[in-house]
Parts: C-alpha cells; structure tokens; sequence
C-alpha cells in the first residue's frame, strides 16, 4: 500500500469516526428530550360545547397524545370514565376533560322526573342543601283580587335533591327596577309528574319560592290542614 491508499483510509476512518461521534451525539439529545418530556398517554378534547347536565358520549371527545408529566392527576385518560356521567358544569370546545368536570348521572326512581329550577340564595337553605337531602318548598302567592288575602303554601313535600348547581348573579326584569341583582343556585329534583307540575306553576307565577330542610333519615308529614297559612286565620 503506497502513501496515497494509506491517507484514504486514514481519511475514511476519521469519517467515520466522526460520523459516530455525531450519532451517539443525536442518541445523547433525544435521549435527554425524553427523560424531561417522559412517555406520552392519551388524553381527550372536546369537539364542541356541552352543557351542564348533559350526559356525557365518546362522540363528543377527540383523542390525542400527551406527555404524561404534562398532564393534570385528574386528567381523564380512558373513556370508560366518562360512562354514565354528565357533565357538572358547561364544558368548552377545545378543553381537557377533567374528571372533576363529571359527575354520576342521577338515578331516578320508575316514575319520577329530573326537574332544575333556579331558587334564590337567600330564599333556600344556603349551603345546607346536598345531593341526597329532602326538602318542603313552599310558594308565597298574592291574591287573586285585592280583597283577597295573600297565601303560602306548601307546594311539594319531601322532594329528593339529586343536585345542587354553582351560585349564579341573576339580573332583575326590566320592568322591575327597584329590585337589585340577586344571585340564585340551581336546584335538581326528583319528582312525581304532578309534583313536578306543581314546582313549575310555583316557579312561574309564585312571588317568591322557598325550601325548607327535611331532618336527615326522616320525611316531613304535615297535616293537609297546615298546608296553606293565611296570616288572617292564624290564632
């Protein structure tokens, strides 16, 4: 081998020398990119927003792929948890589903329907009420002539909470400006058909709807006599 074959393989074995060191170089950065970023799981978007009380399909969720150190402890990762669950407040399109986002949907019982309405905070048992508590609501109506006198009644008596919503400011009408803001909770109840009708002819036409708490383990039990007060009457 003259001096001119040695300096090419001199040269060649530099190469790939060099070649070596700059792959083991590339191995070492990517290496170190996945000891900080760590292995990636899945994770679910929303495509669109769901609101509250929604249940909850796959069908409203994309898949995608997330470091795992990158994600929250209550990131949802398996659709299986979203399975009979709804959603505990209004998700927006694009957020992460959290398991803190749902809840167990409501079991209601063979007959009973899943009514909401808005109960004022200072008219409900502020902080008192909880999925699982019974209540009386009861409704304050004018009369209907002016030389009729004005009535509370009690409109639904054990009505069995199922959920208890986030407190909202709620803006007066209009046409009633000496009334301030208030602030209201929304309130879910289980009821019979006609106890349901009865909460909503409250809702729409009482002036004002309040609830009364139930002993926990017990049902209230008022003689039908005691349902309706009339300060007049009362001795």
């Amino acid at each position: 081998m003259n001096s001119r074959q040695r300096r090419g393989v001199i040269l060649l074995l530099l190469s790939i020398v060099c070649a070596l060191g700059a792959f083991a170089g590339v191995l070492s950065v990517i290496n170190d990119v996945k000891s900080k970023v760590g292995p990636e799981v899945d994770a679910y978007r929303l495509k669109r927003d769901v609101a509250p009380y929604t249940p909850l399909s796959a069908g409203q969720f994309e898949k995608i792929e997330m470091p795992e150190r990158w994600l929250s402890k209550n990131a949802v990762t398996s659709l299986r948890e979203i399975q009979g669950k709804i959603a505990v407040t209004t998700l927006k399109s694009g957020s992460l589903l959290q398991s803190d986002m749902i809840v167990d949907q409501p079991a209601l019982q063979t007959g009973e329907q899943e009514l909401a309405i808005m109960i004022d905070a200072a008219t409900g048992v502020a902080g008192k009420i909880t999925p699982g508590s019974k209540v009386n609501v009861y409704a304050t109506f004018e009369g209907a002539r002016d030389s009729d006198p004005d009535q509370s009644r009690l409109i639904v008596e054990n009505a069995r909470v199922i959920d208890v919503g986030e407190l909202t400011s709620l803006k007066p009408d209009e046409d009633d400006r000496r009334r301030e803001p208030t602030e209201a909770v929304p309130i879910t109840f289980a009821l019979e058909p006609i106890d349901a009708q009865r909460l909503t002819y409250a809702e729409s036409f009482a002036d004002e709807v309040r609830l009364a708490l139930v002993a926990p383990g017990s049902d209230s039990d008022i003689p039908a006599t005691n349902r309706t007060y009339e300060l007049a009457k009362d001795k």
